[in-house]
């Protein structure tokens, strides 16, 4: 699945952190970010991340044109309520893709916490389904063969 990775500035040590925490799950996972964000989750975890811009240079809205091409299967956007952004409005914009195009968003870490463990425990499979993607691995793990890659 195919996952952003979002922070305000004085929220980006705790993206760090979650990332870190739950490194098992993300490295099965191909992961987006904007600019230093995504700079900070490569050179704290090793994994690889595909850098847009920064979010008030434009990375915001790159990956609304992924949630609006149905590319983008989870948000974690860790924003920081109690500061003014100069680019509320394309956040604002993205958070309303996420709903349009039934994206699940967590925009703090006890949300991002329920959506990275439903996706460990393959409750997320659903959005193969937007996909187009062949449910036979689906199928197979409800009848108990323990199969799972969705193709």
């Amino acid at each position: 699945m195919n996952i952003a990775l979002i922070a305000h500035d004085r929220k980006k040590g705790d993206l760090v952190r979650f990332v870190t925490a739950y490194l098992p799950v993300f490295e099965k996972h191909s992961l987006f970010a904007t600019g230093t964000t995504g700079k900070r989750i490569q050179e704290a975890t090793g994994l690889k991340v595909h850098r847009f811009q920064s979010g008030p240079l434009g990375g915001d809205q790159e990956i609304g044109a992924m949630i609006a091409k149905n590319e983008m299967d989870l948000v974690i956007f860790f924003r920081d309520p109690l500061t003014a952004q100069p680019h509320e409005p394309d956040i604002t914009a993205l958070m309303r893709l996420c709903d349009v195009y039934n994206v699940p968003l967590a925009t703090n870490m006890g949300t991002a916490e329920v959506l990275i463990r439903g996706l460990a425990s393959g409750a997320m499979d659903w959005r193969l389904l937007l996909q187009g993607k062949r449910l036979e691995g689906l199928l197979d793990k409800e009848k108990g063969n323990g199969k799972r890659d969705g193709t």
